[in-house]
């Protein structure tokens, strides 16, 4: 399989400017629409691996696309349609420069800080005695801020608001929504069997309404373990069983590659790309609960400049 998008150069009508992401990229039509096109470019540590991996883009976009729906009664959301199952369009906001993560357990990121013997994260509190990945007594809002080139960094509601990144009342806003979207998500995770574990969530404003923006509940931007044999598992101090992009950052860290300087990207075979591909689509199965059609990629880059000229074309 070598047909994944890791590249895109298109030229749409009514086309104002390209932002390039670390998986995405977003074609600005007249300032009103934004064309997302979800790529099969794959990162960790905030670092862009150097092979695509096909279906990714596809597994994220259509997993975003159908929890976007399934939360719109609680915040409004920017998505419009998806004209490829690659590809979502929604209304241009103005993003705020923070990512709202939310975590139910003490795992990844937040598990290594406290290892290290930090109890505070981001200016929470987090209790003693904890082991990796027991459940908090209530989720925790542990926010970074949204870089666009460098390390999204840690950072405290307090620093949010000092540093004028987010006003104090849409901030509290957006916790309110940060919570209510993420007990919808561990409603509809714990009917798949699965337990949410941690989660991202990105918002924006337009014409003074926010709007939930970008992808929501994919393995890439949450966390998840398997319900079943959980406490047992915690109960002997064994690893849980997870569904999220964190058997990739195993794979590197194994292989000396965490996004320090200095460090390069294991090589990445077809046999691993291969591998990570069925991981994605098992993860959408998972997640989602229905079958993963795989769309034709004999032409992929033409079929996904067909469907979004097409849309542009019905407007």
């Amino acid at each position: 399989m070598n047909n994944a998008i890791v590249k895109t150069n298109f030229n749409f009508p009514g086309q104002q400017d390209l932002y390039v992401g670390k998986v995405r990229d977003v074609y600005n039509i007249k300032d009103e629409l934004l064309m997302m096109i979800v790529t099969d470019r794959i990162s960790a540590f905030d670092v862009v691996l150097p092979k695509g991996i096909p279906y990714k883009g596809q597994v994220l976009n259509q997993i975003a696309s159908k929890f976007l729906d399934e939360t719109a009664d609680i915040v409004p959301n920017w998505k419009i349609a998806t004209p490829d199952p690659m590809v979502t369009v929604g209304l241009k906001c103005d993003a705020f420069k923070v990512e709202m993560v939310i975590r139910g357990y003490l795992s990844g990121h937040a598990w290594r800080e406290y290892k290290a013997g930090k109890r505070s994260l981001c200016g929470v509190d987090m209790p003693e005695g904890m082991r990796e990945n027991d459940k908090f007594p209530k989720p925790i809002i542990t926010p970074t801020t949204k870089e666009a080139v460098a390390h999204d960094e840690d950072i405290s509601k307090e620093d949010i608001i000092k540093h004028g990144l987010v006003s104090l009342a849409d901030y509290e806003q957006l916790e309110r929504y940060t919570y209510a979207l993420f007990e919808r998500g561990t409603e509809i995770a714990a009917k798949m069997g699965l337990i949410l574990v941690d989660t991202k969530y990105e918002f924006g404003k337009k014409d003074g309404v926010i709007y939930l923006i970008d992808e929501i509940h994919t393995p890439d931007s949450s966390r998840y373990f398997y319900r079943e044999g959980y406490e047992d598992r915690q109960q002997r101090g064994a690893a849980q069983k997870q569904l999220s992009k964190e058997f990739v950052r195993e794979w590197l860290m194994a292989n000396g590659f965490q996004g320090n300087a200095g460090e390069t990207v294991p090589d990445m075979t077809p046999e691993i790309v291969n591998s990570i591909s069925e991981r994605y689509i098992e993860l959408y199965e998972s997640i989602s609960g229905e079958n993963f059609v795989r769309t034709d990629v004999g032409n992929v880059l033409e079929r996904v400049e067909r469907n979004i000229l097409g849309f542009l074309e019905g407007r």
